[in-house]
């Protein structure tokens, strides 16, 4: 479920700027001037629609956005519509394994094969030597099982219910990926299933439900949802478009249960800044787990990774933390959060053909010049 988008030609859309301040009153010294650049920047990538939410310790948290949150329709983006946010899911399911780490539930170092014994037993994989960490990481060598024959054809499966389980027998019949960095990192999100059947095992409920209870429900995050089988995202909704011989169609109904622990969230722009914010100030982890999340490899994408974040490269000279996403459907997810969550940028994209390389550069920009 993560991103890996290509520059494609800009789609003709009508951008409209609609910046509504969610903090209740007027923060002084609040300059609005990197926002609005970033805004005029994001209408020339080539998205149907942006909704952006923007957080500064001057000027609180903003949501705004470009284009059109439905085509058909007309309507423009405000940015508080929801939105699959993909892999950035693996964050919150990492934070779920860390918090049962803290409790001692799990072992960071102990093996697939002490929770879901004989589950990985091939010739090609031992879950006797792959460890939670490993998984976390993408550290683990199990192949992508978005790489089985079964999902060529993605769409063919877009009413389907699968459940995780399906996907890892399916990941465990392809050969070891082929492109592992010289750090062992190759993103595999069968990694992350197997690591929401662990939390299964060891709680007794979905991750879902820990999901839920440990950080949405904590977090009071009122627009954040666990889709299960449904096909539809709450209003007002982000729609997606894929593009198919050259025109864009609506794909936005879709059943993501194959997802799951990986990538199967559906959000906000501010829901997913109150989020990251509360994980980078400490208020999920405990600070020995929080340490742990931020040790990484480095990754075959040209960025470092830890358990479930990256450690973004997009501002020079300032550390910042996030998780792309990206689903089926065609939505895409961008994030960046400074290291102590003070600043962050998150973009809900609507379509899978935009530039990448120029919203990475305007991310980059913003959270730098924001204050």
């Amino acid at each position: 479920m993560r991103g890996k988008v290509s520059a494609v030609v800009a789609l003709a859309v009508t951008a409209s700027l609609a910046v509504v301040p969610v903090a209740s009153a007027a923060i002084p010294r609040c300059d609005t001037k990197p926002i609005q650049t970033a805004l005029e920047a994001l209408k020339s990538v080539g998205a149907s629609g942006i909704a952006m939410t923007v957080k500064s310790p001057r000027c609180g948290v903003w949501n705004g956005g470009v284009g059109l949150a439905d085509r058909r329709t007309g309507r423009k983006v405000l940015g508080d519509e929801h939105s699959r946010i993909g892999s950035d899911t693996k964050t919150w399911t990492a934070t779920v394994v860390l918090q049962l780490v803290g409790e001692g539930r799990i072992k960071l170092d102990g093996t697939v094969e002490d929770y879901l014994p004989g589950l990985i037993r091939t010739e090609l994989y031992d879950g006797r030597r792959i460890t939670i960490r490993q998984l976390l990481q993408h550290t683990s060598g199990l192949p992508d099982y978005l790489d089985a024959p079964f999902w060529r054809n993605e769409e063919a499966h877009r009413w389907d219910h699968i459940e995780p389980l399906q996907t890892v027998q399916q990941a465990l019949t392809l050969p070891p990926p082929d492109d592992r960095a010289p750090s062992g990192f190759a993103y595999a999100n069968t990694n992350y299933n197997l690591a929401g059947l662990i939390v299964t095992k060891v709680t007794g409920r979905g991750i879902d439900t820990e999901i839920d209870q440990r950080i949405i429900k904590r977090l009071n995050l009122r627009e954040t949802y666990w889709p299960g089988d449904r096909t539809t995202i709450p209003k007002p909704d982000l729609r997606s478009y894929l593009k198919r011989a050259g025109t864009l169609v609506d794909r936005t109904e879709w059943n993501t249960s194959e997802a799951d622990a990986s990538g199967e969230l559906i959000s906000t722009g501010a829901d997913t800044t109150a989020f990251w914010t509360a994980l980078l100030t400490g208020k999920l982890l405990a600070p020995a787990q929080l340490a742990d999340m931020k040790r990484t490899v480095a990754d075959n994408f040209g960025e470092d990774y830890g358990l479930g974040v990256e450690r973004n490269r997009r501002a020079p000279g300032l550390v910042t933390w996030g998780h792309s996403g990206s689903m089926a459907s065609g939505h895409r997810f961008r994030n960046a959060v400074t290291d102590d969550g003070q600043r962050a940028v998150t973009l809900l994209i609507g379509t899978d053909t935009y530039n990448s390389d120029k919203v990475d550069s305007v991310i980059g920009k913003l959270i730098r010049d924001l204050r």
